[in-house]
């Protein structure tokens, strides 16, 4: 079944594989407001989908999995990052190929594993441009300490064969065979125990990857942000105005 966003394709597969797409390839799939709100949306529908075990995400095209943030139409980017905005405990896997720019490398960093094409090339320039959101400094329990500082703090890009190198990467692959590359690492991912790789997953991100400031508030904007705008909460004030005893369902 594939189902069509107004800027991502979603389509989940009959192996359990569920293919995340961003369809703004005549902007190097830039993260434009509604993309980011799109990704978390979903997402949020792959994590309650129990047939569907293992997600890929990639961009249109092979010359930018994604230019990082549109700037021309800013998004919350923390929506879209995986154990941030999106939250699931089942594998998400990245399929790059080309640029992978600022929030998009931060949105590949926070993946379960990624196969890169041999023309990926990663950067956050972050520093020089005058702006960050934080989240990049999670990098430093991705890689080597000073291998992410020198992409965080001097902004010079790293190349597939070098992201391998530095184990940011799993496997590297000819520019266009990144996507059936992912698919084959989900297919063997959709084959093993759900319960178990949930599990292992749960223990590496809440016992071994320590959450920075960053990411933390934007958690914290993620949990309240789905408090405000429950059902619950529309009941509350609907029967305070009545004055009536509300009548909460814990959604």
């Amino acid at each position: 079944m594939t189902q069509a966003y107004e800027r991502i394709t979603v389509a989940d597969n009959d192996d359990g594989t569920t293919l995340i797409t961003i369809n703004r390839a005549e902007r190097r799939n830039a993260i434009c407001r509604l993309t980011a709100i799109e990704l978390q949306q979903a997402f949020a529908a792959f994590d309650a989908n129990d047939a569907q075990r293992v997600a890929v995400i990639t961009g249109a095209g092979d010359e930018a999995f994604s230019g990082g943030a549109d700037v021309t139409d800013l998004p919350e980017l923390w929506r879209c990052i995986p154990t941030v905005g999106i939250t699931t405990e089942k594998p998400v896997i990245c399929a790059t190929a080309g640029w992978c720019v600022g929030g998009a490398l931060v949105l590949a960093m926070m993946a379960d594993l990624i196969v890169a094409a041999d023309n990926a090339k990663f950067s956050y320039p972050e520093a020089r441009l005058g702006f960050t959101g934080g989240m990049i400094a999670e990098l430093a329990n991705r890689i080597p300490h000073h291998a992410a500082m020198d992409l965080i703090l001097i902004g010079r890009p790293i190349d597939a064969q070098r992201a391998y190198q530095l184990g940011f990467v799993n496997e590297v692959v000819p520019k266009g065979e990144q996507v059936r590359a992912a698919l084959a690492m989900a297919a063997e991912l959709a084959a093993s125990s759900p319960l178990v790789l949930r599990t292992l997953k749960r223990f590496v991100n809440e016992s071994v990857m320590t959450a920075g400031p960053s990411v933390l508030a934007a958690r914290t904007q993620r949990d309240l942000g789905r408090v405000r705008e429950s059902e619950d909460a529309k009941e509350g004030v609907a029967a305070f105005r009545e004055k009536r005893k509300p009548r909460y369902q814990g959604r």
